[in-house]
């Protein structure tokens, strides 16, 4: 399955996220940092379905945001 978002389905995603969760995106990729040392991208969202009981969306859109992170410090 592709994780390729729109960069508006992206945002509108994670702008959702605190109110449906009551977390925020910031404590989410936190808990992705200290998560299990998965490499694929659907292992990653299926762990944090699995574990927090999240949407497959927005699941899906917090690993995204994670990696675009992570892809983003590696670049400074």
């Amino acid at each position: 399955m592709s994780h390729v978002f729109s960069e508006e389905t992206h945002r509108n995603l994670l702008a959702r996220i605190p109110q449906c969760t009551g977390r925020e995106i910031s404590d989410w990729l936190r808990t992705v940092d200290e998560g299990p040392s998965l490499i694929r991208f659907e292992e990653k969202v299926s762990w944090l379905r699995g574990e927090h009981e999240l949407a497959y969306g927005h699941a899906k859109a917090i690993i995204h945001e994670h990696d675009l992170r992570r892809a983003a410090r590696k670049l400074l």
